[in-house]
């Protein structure tokens, strides 16, 4: 008799094992697809990184491109914005962090905010740190650099903030030259 109790309760360990794996592969898919849906879509995905041709953008000129529903400016600065830029003590500054996606805790040195070593190449989200406005540019404001007119921030050749309510300076993407004419953002 006890032959038939030992199978008894062996086809009952079993079934309940069984029930377990089978409830927790369940529970796993169900999980899975829960998790898969916050990715970003196949068309999110395909912005999220962009390359764009600089080879037109002269000195003391600047670019705007959207990228990620964002304006981003791409400047080629002049020697004379380049001076200006590097000339400034970081004891002025509102904000003294770079805001850089590639140096996220460099000081905000005008060399730590621009994308060559000459200084002739800055790229910055162009979207005022207040309250998210668009300033112009092209040496608008008091520094020489950008301004953003409905709340009266202005900012340096840098793009740092200088006067104003804009409690950062604008933040610089990740970005990098894939050739000399090609800037690739993202």
């Amino acid at each position: 008799m006890s032959n038939v109790d030992d199978h008894a309760g062996t086809r009952r360990d079993f079934l309940y094992y069984a029930t377990a794996g089978a409830g927790a592969v369940a529970a796993g898919a169900a999980g899975w697809t829960l998790v898969n849906q916050m990715n970003p879509s196949a068309d999110v995905q395909a912005l999220s990184s962009i390359q764009v041709d600089v080879s037109g953008v002269q000195p003391g000129s600047q670019l705007t491109v959207k990228w990620l529903g964002k304006p981003v400016f791409i400047r080629r600065r002049t020697p004379e914005e380049i001076e200006a830029g590097r000339a400034v003590d970081l004891g002025e500054l509102i904000d003294q962090g770079a805001e850089n996606a590639n140096k996220p805790d460099e000081p905000a040195t005008d060399e730590n905010r621009t994308m060559d070593e000459a200084g002739e190449w800055l790229v910055m989200i162009g979207v005022c740190t207040h309250l998210g406005c668009v300033p112009i540019g092209d040496g608008a404001g008091d520094f020489g650099g950008w301004f953003c007119p409905c709340h009266g921030s202005h900012y340096d050749t840098a793009g740092r903030i200088r006067r104003g309510p804009a409690p950062q300076n604008l933040h610089i993407p990740v970005a990098e030259f894939v050739n000399e004419t090609t800037i690739k953002l993202g």
